[in-house]
């Protein structure tokens, strides 16, 4: 198999502006000439290997990070945008690579646009149908933006995942999560007190006092409890991690405080060195996990794919969840499968079939149409509010991996990794996905052209060219 060639000039010069390096320095501490570098920041050459080496020896540099990241996601969405009827045609392939790679501020400052122009159509649509009330939609802005805060930094908040960490393991050893909470919160006035509550509510706050549903379940009081904890405790670190990432508004600013509480609350419940070598120790068996931790599959599940700490990376997984209508509620990837943001996500994905089993995991090969192959997982969750007449909210959960890391889960079990007719061909959504022959699609691809023929009487009334 060829070495894939790294293409990473954007890289290479931030690494330069903050050594405070002219390019002449630069290149001499690298042991090239000038124009060779002048050639690799501006993506004429790939960065060579003793460059790599340098790289990593002199500066310190995660060589991982250069083969893949912000790049890759930029492509696929702008691929997605790009598939978008109101374009004629999508520009090539290579083009949209150049454009990420090249200027990524000019790329995201697309997808920003286009972003508005989603949001503008859907507002449109809601006021053509004449509801009445404007309501928010999916797409608005600041939930956008949150995302995309998370998603461009691998889910990975390295100084607010540590801090979760030494407040867990103040001794290198795990404490008593529970007790150590509420003590941190009575040492801020606040008395934390186990009582009925009125269902689906976890916690009620009056005055200076916490009242938890005892019927709740122990993962959901605890990561709730936590999650205070990150508010009343690490409320300097929430700021100044919020003032790094520069939201354009209030909203998104304070629906990204709340993200990175969850995210202390679900590191703290899970830390990161116990629980990366727990996950490799137990081959990533999510309910071996949960029991281990404490914690539900859903904060396991999403909690691997946030093991990405330079130096100690796991295994590099995507996490989605999906409701009942197939509308994706959460979602992240630390590996090159990406979601659909503009559309309706492949039907034929496995995780839209966990409804179907309920309490089984169900387990997927794939291979998505840029040949890359995977290891899918998923499996139902419900969430029940403790008594009869409430409502269950149930959703299905999404984890997977490339099939190079699957020997290292437990799920690969039994599977044959070697068998090319074992995996079946998904994609991200119709409107990008090349596939001329899947029984499922919903839309044609928007660049390829289509033939009618007046004799066809397959599952779709025309063929891909």
């Amino acid at each position: 198999m060829a070495t894939q060639k790294i293409y990473a000039g954007t890289s290479l010069r931030e690494t330069r502006a903050r050594a405070s390096l002219t390019q002449r320095l630069f290149a001499e501490r690298l042991g090239v000439s000038l124009p060779y570098l002048s050639q690799m920041e501006n993506n004429h050459r790939p960065i060579s290997a003793g460059v790599l080496l340098r790289l990593a020896q002199e500066f310190g540099v995660d060589l991982t990070t250069l083969a893949a990241g912000d790049a890759d996601r930029m492509v696929i969405d702008m691929q997605e945008a790009l598939a978008d009827p109101l374009f004629d045609a999508a520009p090539p392939l290579a083009d949209l690579r150049l454009a990420a790679t090249n200027t990524p501020i000019l790329a995201r400052a697309f997808l920003d646009l286009y972003r508005a122009h989603r949001q503008g159509q859907e507002r449109l649509a809601a006021l053509d149908e004449a509801i009445g009330a404007a309501g928010q939609n999916a797409l608005s802005t600041p939930w956008e933006e949150v995302r995309d805060f998370f998603h461009y930094c691998d889910n990975y908040i390295d100084a607010v995942d540590r801090a979760a960490e030494r407040f867990a393991c103040p001794a290198g050893q795990r404490t008593d999560l529970w007790q150590s909470a509420v003590k941190t919160l009575a040492d801020k006035g606040i008395r934390v007190t186990l009582m009925e509550l009125p269902a689906n509510s976890v916690f009620r706050r009056k005055d200076n006092e916490l009242q938890v549903n005892a019927a709740a379940e122990a993962p959901t009081r605890l990561f709730q409890l936590l999650h205070l904890v990150a508010q009343e405790r690490q409320s300097d670190l929430l700021d100044a991690t919020l003032d790094l990432a520069r939201f354009r508004s209030d909203t998104a600013r304070q629906i990204a405080r709340l993200g990175l509480a969850n995210y202390f609350a679900g590191a703290a419940m899970m830390p990161y060195r116990p629980f990366l070598a727990a996950a490799q120790a137990e081959r990533h068996d999510l309910e071996r996990l949960a029991h281990l931790f404490d914690a539900s599959l859903e904060q396991v599940a999403h909690r691997l794919s946030t093991m990405q700490r330079p130096g100690a990376k796991g295994v590099p997984f995507f996490f989605v969840r999906v409701d009942q209508a197939g509308t994706i509620t959460k979602r992240h990837s630390a590996t090159r499968l990406q979601f659909a943001r503009f559309g309706g996500a492949c039907p034929l994905w496995n995780v839209h079939q966990a409804f179907e089993q309920p309490g089984r995991f169900l387990r997927q090969l794939a291979e998505t149409p840029d040949g890359m192959r995977y290891l899918l997982l998923s499996r139902d969750v419900s969430k029940h509010a403790g008594v009869f007449n409430a409502p269950v909210r149930r959703f299905a959960i999404g984890l997977g991996c490339e099939v190079a890391h699957a020997e290292g889960l437990v799920y690969a079990d039994g599977l044959d990794l070697t068998k090319p007719r074992a995996f079946e061909p998904i994609g991200i959504s119709c409107r990008i996905c090349p596939r001329p022959d899947c029984h499922q699609r919903s839309v044609p691809p928007i660049d390829r052209p289509l033939r009618v023929p007046p004799d066809r009487n397959g599952p779709l009334p025309y063929e891909i060219a």
